[in-house]
């Protein structure tokens, strides 16, 4: 399919940037596209090749634009910082802050893990899904922590076996409301759709569900919280909220499986993906990646400790 050229005449009364006009009017692309199109010479002002994503538009002018076909696009490289705590020429491992999704999907097409992984590591473009690539496994938005991208399709192909075969040990921190029925456990509960609300998950019949695995031990009690250590053999989505909701213990801070009110005042979920064991390409035994707790929780811990 061939590229497609649109034309557009900015008819404002005060000058505007030229990509922000851009990304106004065709929503459906991200502004990061459209930078990415003037820095390659896709984009005339008035019969002029222009190259100045910042550029001030005035009334009456004429903006044309090459658009990429629909399978030309792919996802956008973006220069957003990335915390690595180790990399060699087969993987990636950063610790992923609250609030950054892994990669694009519907609604938001920009500022991921993936966009800014693809502006330090080009070559991840030929490795994985299209879609996500690099991506071997996720984390929810609100979650930190161990996350590992991977750097070629060997590499991809070794580290998604791994976790398809439950050979990753994932360790999790998770503050949670009230106190569980015994200080470690393990539960054992299927996890499905909600069969009332499809966005969510929970509990299920076996039958209805897959098979689910979390065991827990308590790190830290307070007088009306538990830290936990949370250890899942499978990875089911959204296994860790859904699990300790079923045994009366939510996760503080989550709306959708927990109070609607937090106990606690947080702007996000108490869910830290603090330690990962994997098996690197290449190598026979595990190698341990630890991502230390970040400051927001430990705030709340530090607050609880002074409440006691």
């Amino acid at each position: 399919m061939n590229a497609v050229t649109k034309e557009l005449r900015f008819q404002k009364a005060e000058p505007e940037r030229l990509d922000k006009f851009l990304a106004e009017e065709l929503p459906e692309y991200s502004r990061s596209l459209f930078q990415e199109l003037i820095a390659n010479g896709k984009v005339q002002v008035d019969a002029q090749m222009c190259f100045k994503p910042a550029l001030r538009l005035s009334a009456g002018q004429l903006v044309s634009v090459e658009l990429p076909a629909e399978e030309e696009q792919g996802v956008i490289a973006e220069n957003l910082p990335l915390d690595v705590i180790y990399q060699d020429e087969n993987a990636i491992v950063i610790n992923k802050p609250a609030g950054l999704i892994v990669h694009p999907g519907a609604g938001h097409t920009t500022g991921t893990v993936v966009n800014a992984a693809l502006y330090r590591w080009p070559e991840l473009r030929q490795v994985g899904e299209p879609e996500r690539p690099g991506v071997v496994h996720r984390l929810d938005k609100e979650t930190s922590g161990v996350l590992v991208l991977a750097r070629t399709q060997s590499a991809y192909a070794w580290l998604v076996r791994q976790f398809k075969s439950r050979k990753t040990e994932k360790y999790y921190l998770a503050l949670v409301d009230g106190h569980p029925p015994t200080p470690s456990g393990r539960i054992e509960a299927a996890v499905g759709r909600d069969a009332r609300f499809r966005q969510k998950m929970a509990v299920v019949y076996e039958g209805k569900g897959r098979k689910a695995v979390t065991e827990y031990h308590t790190r830290q009690s307070f007088r009306d919280h538990t830290l936990l250590e949370v250890h899942p053999f499978t990875g089911r989505t959204h296994q860790i909220r859904v699990h300790m909701a079923y045994i009366g213990c939510p996760v503080v801070g989550d709306q959708v499986y927990g109070r609607r009110k937090p106990s606690l005042p947080m702007k996000r979920f108490f869910l830290h993906a603090a330690k990962l064991r994997i098996v690197l390409p290449g190598e026979k035994v595990p190698t341990e990646f630890q991502a230390v707790l970040p400051d927001d929780l430990k705030e709340v811990l530090n607050q609880l400790s002074n409440q006691e």
